[in-house]
């Protein structure tokens, strides 16, 4: 976990992710709740095709859910996918609900592959208050559930001005599925043409 971290850049990117905290949190806390938070999450490994959707990504990191965990680091515990959350005469389902250990919170995961629209924070917040009200054991030390919506795309005024509408304690977070290169490393690569020719002349000597 820690080499993959280190490789990962993941020290430049704990703590990133916009969120309301400071009014959702107590004081004494925010900084160990933004400390299991990362942005953009390093999802490469799970060679996604540029244009997936959500449901792809979702079955993409259950599939991969080990991975997935050492990405998120030390402390989260798998509850469930498409959890079940019966509310008046409906059912709701969140994506990806975790636990985390060391916060002793539930950690819900609201899926987007396109960029982040105010009504996910709000879909995302009533999640938050369900697992509070069906999942959370106060009597066993359990805190406040924590939201991360979790998008390909991000606006942060869009997303300043909608984290402030919710008192559920929410972040979002972005995720990459491939590392970009530097520039130079690129021109240094060959191209697609350059690949398919190469293999032809393996396979084809004449």
């Amino acid at each position: 976990m820690l080499t993959h971290h280190i490789g990962a850049d993941r020290f430049q990117r704990v703590g990133q992710a916009p969120d309301n905290f400071t009014a959702t949190v107590p004081v004494g806390e925010q900084d160990l709740v933004r400390e299991v938070l990362a942005d953009p999450y390093d999802l490469e490994f799970l060679a996604l095709d540029p244009a997936h959707s959500e449901r792809q990504l979702e079955n993409a990191l259950v599939a991969k859910l080990s991975a997935f965990l050492t990405e998120l680091g030390q402390g989260f515990a798998f509850v469930g996918r498409q959890y079940r959350l019966p509310v008046g005469d409906r059912e709701f389902f969140a994506d990806l609900i975790f636990f985390h250990l060391g916060l002793r919170r539930f950690i819900v995961f609201e899926l987007k592959v396109g960029p982040v629209e105010p009504e996910h924070l709000g879909k995302l917040s009533f999640y938050v208050t369900a697992v509070d009200e069906q999942l959370r054991r106060p009597e066993h030390g359990d805190g406040p559930t924590i939201g991360i919506l979790l998008a390909g795309h991000r606006d942060d005024v869009v997303v300043e001005y909608a984290l402030r509408t919710v008192d559920a304690a929410l972040a979002v977070a972005t995720y990459t599925t491939d590392r970009t290169l530097p520039a130079d490393l690129r021109a240094a690569l060959p191209s697609s043409a350059e690949l398919a020719d190469l293999i032809t002349d393996v396979t084809d000597p004449e």
